[in-house]
């Protein structure tokens, strides 16, 4: 099988993956379901979307700026026009096709800034990395201040589990993670053709990219500017979903707790599918039930956010793209 074909059924895949939650989210409206989510967004606080969109575009210009410091031990230091224009370029792409935005974005720096885009691709590679990294923190801050949170998961998306006792749901999460692992391993050696020692070399080499990864960060000249850079990245993630609360009233007494499990929530739906099309609604819709949301506030909730971060792409997305190349026109 070619490695074209391969990416076009990934991408087909996490496509209708993402699909499937959008169904799972909305399967169970009825018209009165209808009626209060219509109810609640005519009453909605719709000028809290410029808030939530600065701070969203800052994080994107932050993350430019962190870009920029991993490519300063390569001897290159771009435009911090040029770099952001890229990154919202590069998001913008990934909406449609994801990953490559990743390319396209080093190409376009490359090309504007004469910078080679192999070495920029290395530096993608490990911001991945410190992300991936960022996120588990994330995960185990958000389980740290709510110890009773990961059991109310369980119930919630394996429900069969509520009425067990902890030893079978201990047992569930195995089978899970068993089922997943044989799926993977199904998928390895019939569709891709390989074998359990090419698996075992796959897995080496990402351990050594990891490894590699968080040597380069240690060895930064600037590397409490990169960890500082990092931390208001995600903290204004989290400070958007915060002020997202107050969009409506059934949300505005919920805190930074909540703010948390969305933020974790969330990052796993942009993960699941393209853009996060229907898994991040589908999530975060799921976690704040746990907090007592009913089902139709919940719902508004999950899809008028994913829609503020898709807007936010969207919006400075498009317009990176004419200024781009104008703004190098008329250096």
């Amino acid at each position: 099988m070619s490695k074209r074909l391969i990416t076009i059924i990934q991408y087909l895949f996490f496509l209708v993956l993402g699909l499937f939650f959008a169904w799972l989210s909305v399967k169970n409206l009825n018209d009165e379901n209808l009626a209060q989510i219509r109810q609640a967004l005519a009453g909605s606080r719709q000028w809290l979307i410029v808030p939530v969109f600065l701070m969203l575009v800052l994080s994107h210009y932050l993350r430019a700026v962190r870009w920029r410091l991993l490519m300063e031990p390569l001897g290159h230091r771009p435009g911090i026009l040029n770099t952001f224009f890229a990154v919202m370029i590069g998001y913008l792409i990934n909406l449609g096709v994801p990953r490559l935005g990743e390319l396209a974005k080093c190409t376009l720096l490359a090309k504007y800034e004469k910078i080679p885009a192999e070495q920029l691709i290395g530096t993608i590679i490990i911001e991945r990395i410190f992300d991936a990294l960022t996120l588990l923190v994330v995960f185990a801050i958000t389980l740290g201040v709510q110890p009773g949170l990961y059991s109310q998961l369980m119930d919630t998306f394996f429900p069969t589990a509520a009425a067990s006792t902890e030893r079978s749901s201990s047992l569930l999460t195995l089978v899970i993670i068993a089922s997943a692992a044989a799926l993977f391993l199904s998928y390895w050696t019939l569709i891709r053709k390989k074998t359990l020692r090419q698996l075992q070399q796959a897995i080496t080499e990402i351990v050594r990219r990891i490894y590699a990864g968080v040597s380069s960060i240690v060895a930064l000249r600037s590397k409490a500017l990169f960890l500082l850079l990092s931390g208001c990245i995600w903290s204004l993630y989290l400070l958007a979903g915060y002020v997202g609360f107050f969009a409506f009233s059934e949300t505005a007494q919920y805190g930074i707790k909540e703010a948390l499990t969305i933020l974790s929530a969330g990052s796993i739906g942009m993960i699941a599918s393209p853009g996060g099309i229907g898994a991040y609604a589908y999530l975060v819709e799921q976690s704040m039930q746990l907090y007592g949301l009913t089902y139709s506030i919940a719902i508004a909730f999950g899809w008028l956010l994913w829609m503020a971060q898709t807007g936010v792409t969207i919006v400075a997305g498009f317009l990176s793209f004419i200024a781009l190349p104008w703004f190098n026109k008329t250096k």
